[in-house]
């Protein structure tokens, strides 16, 4: 889908809650090349504008500088660091003088005045601004049809939803500003989740099965996320009839039926983009004439091992406690109560040289561990096996690991990776929502309506895939030359298999959550997921301040880390947000508690 920017002049789009750095003088210019409503309202106007609301998915079509922004790590839309880093997925990274807003954050030292926080504020209502001006300009557009109008008014109503979905589980009290707003200085003290609902109910209900577009949004993406909405509220009667329609119905924008693929990697890998478990993905390309990277995952653009073939830059680095998830038993089942105890712990080479011989763990092992984690001697994609601290900025702060999901293949690189700047770009999609993701949220809600058995069918599912022949990682014909191809010789000795028929039921409600909760971990790990889940379970203080009590002992940047409980489930809203609000000289947006 082309990607275009249109500048508009709508009460809601400049006001205070969005642009912040624009000088008195600057406002008081005449506008020059201004494209007003008036003008909008054609059929290539108001899909224009469309087309800018689906733009700002990325997070990096918002003018950074002009913005008063910083990195457009900062706006990632994977959310890798407000929720993985900050939920013990990964550490920070690189070391201990480079991006510290970051390490504030992966700490629990949250404060309103970190401009990251900022960034993200602007670029989510950056996206809102734009789904409001499509539903503007849309009601004047008199060369439609009533059935393209709907689709229309459903994608932006879809994409608004979106849009507020993340700042709702981000920040909690959020204004809600609509195509009706007058006035940007709106409060944050009503309930947004009802408005949420609305946008992604209208959509479902709107929206036809499949689209011309891949990238667009289609009446399942819009159930799937309807579905999350109730989930977050802890509505499970109203989620599971949506969840089923979505699981024995649903097809991709392109048609294909919802699905599990094969291989766990075709999520990560951009030849096999946009396949059937691709429920709603960002567009991401490479080398697209712009010669820019913001439309190429430019939010991972840090995320990439450090002194390697990619040049950029040691952040994002996987925690032990992590990759100690990953441990099975003889069974092929998770270890959930003991995967850190010092017998269980996969074997790790922090403080071991890149010259000292190394050999990887050889106990059983889940093997989505190796799609996720690049570890010391294990294949990292066709680049060679990974070396260990060679390809770290500093072992003894961010540990020994890399991260992997965001990473291209060496043999198509030329296509899919985008050099069009300091550090790469690549074509790999943003997934938001994939199908392994629907099943286990389906999961969770049958389990909390007592549903037991078709929990345990869902996560099956998930854990059947994971124990394919097509999911482990093999070795090379010829290390080196990794190009090379791969044997039919596993890695490591991958052993996962799903829970015996009748566990679920067997053993009650409460150990079919924590095995659902273990499992989206796994599925799910290094895709910004982590931290909003354990909010959202109650249970963030206990799981992340038992990681940093674990974790801490082995590296050196989590010094001082703690999660407050009534606090730190939300992050502040930003301080110059607050600032910006005054009316009559009292702020109109209220701070979280805590802050």
């Amino acid at each position: 889908m082309k990607k275009y920017k249109y500048i508009i002049t709508l009460s809601i789009v400049a006001g205070g809650l969005l642009l912040d750095s624009c000088s008195k003088s600057f406002l008081e210019r005449d506008p020059i090349g201004i494209l007003t409503p008036e003008l909008m309202a054609t059929r290539d106007g108001v899909n224009g504008l469309l087309v800018a609301a689906y733009g700002a998915l990325d997070g990096q079509q918002q003018d950074v500088a002009a913005l008063g922004g910083g990195g457009p790590w900062e706006a990632a839309p994977t959310n890798w660091i407000y929720g993985s880093v900050a939920a013990g997925d990964a550490h920070k990274g690189s070391d201990a003088v480079d991006q510290p807003p970051i390490s504030l954050i992966a700490t629990g030292k949250l404060d309103p005045s970190n401009g990251f926080f900022n960034t993200k504020w602007k670029a989510l209502y950056d996206g809102v601004a734009r789904t409001n001006a499509v539903l503007s300009v849309l009601k004047n557009v008199k060369e439609l049809s009533d059935a393209e109008k709907k689709d229309i008014e459903g994608q932006a109503r879809f994409l608004r939803g979106h849009y507020y979905f993340e700042l709702k589980k981000m920040f909690d009290k959020i204004p809600w500003i609509d195509e009706t707003t007058t006035d940007p200085k709106a409060v944050n003290t009503t309930d947004v989740w009802p408005n949420i609902t609305a946008d992604f109910k209208f959509a479902m209900d709107n929206l036809p099965p499949t689209q011309t577009e891949v990238g667009r949004a289609n009446k399942w993406a819009a159930a799937a996320y309807l579905a999350k909405a109730y989930l977050y509220q802890k509505k499970f009667g109203e989620a599971i009839p949506i969840y089923t329609d979505v699981i024995t119905s649903g097809v991709t924008s392109n048609g294909l039926k919802y699905g599990l693929t094969d291989r766990f990697e075709d999520n990560f890998d951009p030849v096999t983009k946009n396949n059937k478990e691709s429920v709603f993905a960002i567009q991401m390309t490479a080398n697209n004439g712009t010669n820019q990277i913001s439309s190429s995952n430019q939010g991972e653009m840090l995320n990439f091992p450090y002194n390697s073939p990619f040049g950029c830059c040691g952040f994002y680095q996987p925690t032990q406690e992590l990759v100690n998830s990953y441990r099975t038993d003889a069974a092929g089942l998770p270890m959930m109560d003991v995967y850190n105890l010092p017998a269980n712990a996969v074997k790790s080479d922090l403080g071991v040289s890149p010259a000292a011989a190394f050999t990887p763990d050889a106990g059983n092992l889940d093997p989505r561990l190796d799609w996720t984690v690049g570890r010391r001697g294990i294949p990292y994609l066709d680049w060679g096996n990974h070396p260990g601290a060679a390809w770290v900025r500093l072992q003894s702060y961010g540990g020994p690991y890399a991260p992997k999901k965001n990473v291209y293949w060496q043999y198509n690189q030329d296509k899919y990776k985008d050099a069009n700047s300091w550090a790469p770009g690549s074509a790999i999609n943003v997934v938001l929502i994939r199908f392994s993701d629907v099943l286990l949220q389906a999961a969770e809600a049958e389990a909390n309506n007592g549903s037991l058995a078709k929990a345990e069918g869902y996560v099956k599912l998930v854990r059947e895939r994971a124990g394919k022949p097509q999911t482990a990682v093999y070795t090379y014909v010829n290390p080196s030359a990794p190009m090379g191809g791969f044997t039919n010789t596993p890695a490591a000795k991958y052993n996962v298999a799903p829970y015996p028929a009748g566990t679920f039921a067997a053993k009650g409600k409460d150990f079919a959550l924590k095995a659902i909760y273990f499992e989206r971990k796994l599925e799910l790990a290094m895709e910004g997921q982590r931290y909003f889940d354990l909010v959202r379970w109650g249970i963030a203080d206990q799981v992340i301040n038992a990681f940093f009590a674990y974790e801490s002992k082995l590296t050196s940047d989590l010094g001082g880390a703690s999660f407050k409980k009534g606090r730190n489930e939300y992050y502040p809203i930003p301080q110059r947000q607050i600032d910006l609000s005054l009316k009559g000289g009292t702020p109109t947006l209220e701070q979280n508690q805590g802050y």
